[in-house]
């Protein structure tokens, strides 16, 4: 594509093109926005060396006139996003590029993989932090990832979303994301005898005591096992303030209850009890109604792949460009009512509740537009205009979403720490009513477009439908 451009003296074109989403994942009441910093790297390094040049060209598919172009590409253009740990919502613009036509469509499938990939990743770890409530939350789910970008982005994205820590410990390095895990079955196997294994580890570990307990059977010998190790370390007054047991198979709900039975009638009421195997939101939710006292759960499988809900269909769509001095907005047409894109430089503006600091509605409108939240503002739902609310001036806030991120090429935005992220998504989280964070049929929120920007879209559809019955 940008070779085409190229050759047909459209590369340099200004053009402007809007990423947004059309449907929350796993049928969820909003999206955590995640993979920001990632794109930002990506966008300060990209460029073509010799070797890329030289295999472009053993393709055959690139002319020596664009393969000169691209050693000198760099991006140039301006780019403006919500932060991550955002929460979003469906049509709204998440990042807003501003650049030649040729920078913006390359950039199109990398961010859009990056940004798609790890705000799924981060909503999901958020549904599981929502039922998890003040548990420990530990990412395991490398072995399973798609890959290892996946593993170590994805647990960076789980940060995000709520979670403590992770077990892949090159994540740990690169983000300083908390290490947390346990032992292994195969740990155990590799002793005479499993209380020999556990003596061994406490040896080893004597600070990070948690003892898999299931290898050979759970409540025979594992906690009897687990409960002996704990009585000699306290005999020797070196009980860790981190000790306790982790299950990873069987009726969870049944053995933890009885597991801290025991513990507790030990003198060890305060020990945890954490849970692996194959668990998610829907699974953890269920073992608490069930009453089960496990207060730390590694999460593989189903989050590290979103396994419910494998991907965000995050789109990339021009919206408009410059031809001279003069802006066109542009508008992509569909038999998909859905699938009619917004036209237009865009921004979105959060309403919040003044007194609560709640959500209200979202409004999608143009760029130069300002609400006063002093004014009256009347909410029109864009699919059931003759659903309204009226908002009164002085009962809201209002906060505009979109940042500037590059400017001219340039990095303008301070890029913040993922400590700060996750302070930040969880301050997000909170301006959600719980209506919002059910898992199922939760309440969708209320999305417009501004008038200003409905009429122009009205008017190009009606433009475009004009051509047709010319024809």
């Amino acid at each position: 594509m940008m070779q085409g451009l190229f050759l047909e003296g459209k590369h340099e074109q200004i053009c402007i093109f809007d990423r947004f989403y059309r449907k929350n994942p796993f049928h969820n009441g909003y999206t955590v926005i995640a993979g920001l910093n990632h794109v930002i790297d990506f966008v300060k390094k990209l460029h073509f060396n010799e070797d890329d040049i030289s295999y472009l060209r053993s393709t055959g598919l690139f002319q020596e006139s664009f393969l000169t172009y691209l050693k000198q590409f760099t991006f140039t253009g301006d780019i403006y996003s919500m932060p991550e740990g955002t929460i979003a919502f469906p049509q709204e613009v998440l990042l807003r590029i501003h650049a030649k036509k040729s920078e913006a469509m390359l950039l199109e499938t990398c961010i859009s993989m990056i940004l798609n990939h790890e705000s799924l990743i981060a909503t999901k770890a958020r549904r599981i932090r929502s039922v998890a409530g003040k548990d420990t939350l530990m990412e395991f789910g490398l072995r399973r990832a798609q890959g290892k970008s996946a593993g170590v982005h994805g647990a960076r994205a789980a940060m995000i979303g709520g979670f403590n820590g992770t077990s892949n410990v090159l994540a740990g390095a690169m983000f300083h994301i908390p290490i947390l895990g346990t032992m292994a079955h195969s740990w155990v196997m590799s002793f005479p005898s499993e209380l020999e294994a556990f003596r061994a580890y406490a040896r080893q570990y004597p600070n990070n005591l948690i003892l898999l307990v299931d290898t050979y059977n759970t409540l025979r010998q594992g906690v009897p096992h687990a409960i002996e190790i704990f009585q000699e370390m306290r005999a020797a007054n070196r009980l860790p303030k981190t000790y306790g047991i982790r299950l990873d198979s069987g009726d969870l709900a049944y053995l933890s209850k009885e597991a801290h039975k025991r513990l507790a009638d030990a003198g060890f009421a305060d020990a945890i009890i954490a849970a692996s195997n194959d668990l998610d939101e829907n699974l953890i939710s269920e073992l608490k109604i069930q009453g089960s006292v496990i207060n730390s759960w590694g999460i593989g499988t189903h989050l590290i792949t979103a396994k419910d809900g494998p991907s965000l269909g995050g789109v990339f769509k021009l919206v408009g460009q410059y031809e001279g001095e003069t802006f066109v907005p542009k508008i992509k047409m569909s038999d998909n009512v859905e699938k009619i894109s917004n036209p237009g430089i865009k921004n979105v503006y959060r309403i919040y509740d003044k007194k609560s600091s709640k959500m209200k509605a979202d409004i999608i409108s143009l760029e130069e537009e300002i609400i006063d939240p002093m004014q009256d503002y009347e909410l029109i739902r864009d699919r059931a205009p003759w659903r309204f609310r009226m908002i009164h001036g002085g009962t809201y806030e209002v906060r505009k979403m979109l940042i500037p991120i590059f400017q001219q090429g340039k990095l303008v935005y301070e890029t913040p720490s993922l400590e700060e992220v996750i302070h930040y998504a969880e301050k997000e989280i909170h301006t959600l009513w719980p209506e919002y964070l059910r898992l199922v049929n939760p309440e969708e929120m209320w999305v417009q477009r501004s008038k200003k920007l409905n009429t122009i879209r009205e008017q190009l559809l009606a433009e475009e439908s004009a051509k047709f019955l010319n024809i």
